[in-house]
């Protein structure tokens, strides 16, 4: 009884081994081009983790940038780090023809990774958002919103939607995780009855939060936009005295801006990262074109490294304290012969003409080997 069976299952899906072999031929025609989308994985792994580890680092060495955001901004990191060093790995080897994919537990653990991380970036983003939401409109509630057992449990809540979700997928329960011959790698496929976890996971862990985000981002400009013509009409008027309080505040959410308008470059370079393989899914599900499925993959490894880039880029304490712990290391040596060089000069000072024999001597008697 089990032959029979297997026979129907192949006859009655033929349309993944047609694909297959046209992934196969065009693989083996284009050698160069998977050669150079291996490259650029591990390229982009590399970036990712120095960057993302760089990020943490520089958060927690610096005092100045560590606020309730940044906890957040770390949170983002640490997936973005997870997503380079577990995930980007496997997707290089496979452009090489390294055929990890035969393996049930590898096609089931590196999309399970994938499809989670995907999700929990996304959600860390909303959360960024709707914390700079609530400090730019509705500021009194700030201190009572985000408490430290409030921002653990957010961040765990992140953690237990992203994949949560997909656990029922990777128990093959709503859907399962297998090899895809249509996408050429693992994936979520549908099960024995027909049914997948993709739709609902596009609905909860994508289109729900950036209609999230850009509702958080329409609120924020309009607040903002007020703040501006507050601040022009305070500049035009003589009487400052009695709002000083007042453009403070206009100030300080003025400031606030400049933080926000780097959390909404993260986002968007996440859409943009996101929304090739979105539409080249949407209009070939044959993958008639695999170069524009290869260039859309290539695109959504890209933004695990894209997020430090913005930080340096765009805001001007980040951009210091990465510049500070970078040089760490030469300030710390330059700081100690400060100290050193001064007493060289004070113990050949006194002494009118000098020879070059008498410095060697001296600075013989100070160095440490």
């Amino acid at each position: 009884m089990d032959k029979p069976c297997e026979n129907k299952i192949i006859i009655r899906d033929p349309l993944p081994n047609d694909s297959e072999k046209h992934q196969l031929r065009w693989l083996k025609e284009n050698p160069k081009i998977m050669y150079a989308a291996a490259f650029m994985t591990l390229l982009i792994m590399c970036i990712g983790i120095i960057g993302n580890s760089l990020t943490i680092l520089v958060i927690l060495k610096s005092p100045r940038i560590r606020n309730i955001a940044s906890t957040f901004i770390i949170s983002l990191g640490a997936a973005d780090l997870l997503f380079c060093i577990a995930v980007l790995p496997f997707n290089a080897s496979r452009f090489l023809n390294i055929n990890w994919v035969q393996y049930p537990e590898l096609c089931s653990i590196v999309p399970f990774l994938q499809y989670g991380n995907i999700g929990v970036s996304l959600l860390f983003i909303t959360m960024i958002t709707i914390n700079r939401y609530i400090m730019i409109v509705h500021s009194s509630l700030y201190s009572i919103v985000y408490r430290p057992i409030w921002i653990t449990s957010m961040i765990i809540l992140c953690l237990i939607i992203s994949f949560g979700m997909l656990i029922p997928t990777l128990l093959s329960k709503w859907g399962k995780f297998e090899y895809d011959p249509k996408l050429g790698t693992c994936s979520i496929v549908s099960d024995e009855f027909g049914q997948s976890s993709k739709s609902a996971l596009l609905v909860t862990g994508f289109i729900i939060p950036c209609i999230v985000i850009v509702c958080c981002y329409t609120g924020i400009f309009l607040v903002v936009r007020n703040s501006e013509k507050r601040m022009r009409r305070h500049q035009a008027s003589t009487q400052s005295d009695p709002t000083a309080t007042n453009m403070q505040s206009i100030r300080r959410k003025l400031s606030e801006w400049r933080i926000t308008k780097m959390v909404l470059a993260i986002f968007l370079s996440f859409v943009l990262c996101y929304l090739p393989i979105t539409i080249t899914k949407t209009l070939d599900p044959g993958v008639q074109y695999p170069a524009l499925l290869l260039i859309a993959y290539i695109m959504i490894y890209a933004s695990a490294c894209f997020n430090p880039i913005i930080y340096v880029i765009m805001n001007k304490q980040y951009r210091k304290s990465f510049k500070s712990v970078l040089n760490y290391g030469c300030c710390e040596k330059a700081t100690k012969r400060v100290p050193v060089l001064r007493s060289i000069s004070k113990r050949l000072q006194p002494h009118g003409n000098l020879t070059s024999s008498t410095v060697m001597q001296t600075l013989q008697t100070i160095s440490p080997g």
